[in-house]
């Protein structure tokens, strides 16, 4: 019996050693996942991840914090409730800015006529609902710029959409249900201006699911040449808004300004009065003269007339 003190402290320590280490693999989870978030959305380099079993390192902190100023939370600098609850939620997986903003060198389309295609389908929806969403979302970006939009059913368009699956081809996999929703590339030939979404996601045309339509209106302002916005308002901000009331949709004043900043407003409708100069501007001083868009870029006013513009 005189082992037997020593037989109950040997028991109680590795059973306490259990939940400790439960909670010590559950926090290296947690890390991790905040690790690959920073990889992929807010360009976390390789000599940074080394410091992450340091979660007081300064790199760590200072990217918890562009991540968390980004999205609209809190600043702390750590992995807190909603900091991790912000990481689950589904979102693009094209990674962010701030502001809004146009991807790097400012690509867009040199022509307002643009021909999309969908290549292949959503087994979620009958076919004619999935050609009204992405009708629909095209339609959105239309209203607010010169761009037209045209369907061909065969052949090499601007902007090629599809449903896949995992891998599928452009070396950027899809993770299955939830997380990636669907990316989409900047203007340009091949590939750019396409735009993929995750065929494991339940695509819907209400919010019972993930609504296809506001999924699409996102991806396709990424294939007019937007990025990410750090406006919780805007279409562009890269976190799925699954509570957004689909009758009361309009583009934010972020997302407009966004996309006039590469295309210019809308040309006016048959009855808008302009009073032109002699070359087709309005006249500046026109008391009767008023501006379709007004906007900020890279330090400079600019006010939108018709398809003329002026900086400050």
């Amino acid at each position: 019996m005189k082992h037997l003190p020593i037989v109950l402290w040997l028991c109680v320590a590795v059973c306490s050693a259990y939940p400790l280490n439960g909670a010590a693999r559950k926090e290296d989870s947690r890390m991790e996942l905040l690790q690959q978030y920073l990889e992929n959305y807010y360009n976390l380099g390789k000599d940074v991840t080394q410091f992450f079993k340091r979660k007081d390192s300064s790199l760590v902190v200072k990217k918890i914090q562009e991540m968390q100023k980004f999205l609209g939370l809190e600043v702390t600098g750590k992995l807190n409730s909603d900091t991790l609850e912000m990481i689950h939620k589904p979102r693009c997986g094209v990674p962010d800015v701030g502001q809004f903003s146009t991807f790097p060198d400012m690509p867009k389309w040199r022509k307002n006529h643009l021909t999309y295609r969908i290549v292949s389908y959503t087994q979620d929806l009958p076919r004619d609902e999935v050609d009204f969403a992405i009708e629909k979302a095209l339609k959105v970006w239309e209203e607010v710029t010169p761009l037209t939009f045209s369907r061909i059913h065969e052949g090499e368009a601007d902007i090629m959409i599809s449903f896949v699956f995992r891998e599928h081809g452009d070396f950027i996999p899809f993770d299955g249900p939830g997380s990636v929703l669907a990316h989409a590339y900047a203007p340009g030939p091949g590939i750019n201006g396409d735009a993929h979404f995750d065929d494991d996601e339940l695509w819907t045309r209400d919010t019972t699911g993930t609504n296809l339509f506001l999924v699409a209106a996102h991806e396709l302002g990424h294939s007019l040449g937007l990025f990410h916005s750090a406006n919780t308002e805007a279409l562009m901000y890269p976190v799925y808004n699954s509570f957004t009331d689909l009758t009361r949709f309009r583009l934010s004043q972020d997302d407009v300004d966004g996309i006039q900043s590469l295309y210019g407003p809308p040309p006016p409708s048959a009855g808008d009065h302009v009073v032109p100069t002699e070359s087709g501007t309005p006249a500046a001083c026109d008391p009767a003269l008023s501006f379709d868009a007004v906007s900020t870029l890279r330090g400079e006013i600019l006010f939108f007339k018709d398809r003329s513009d002026w900086k400050l």
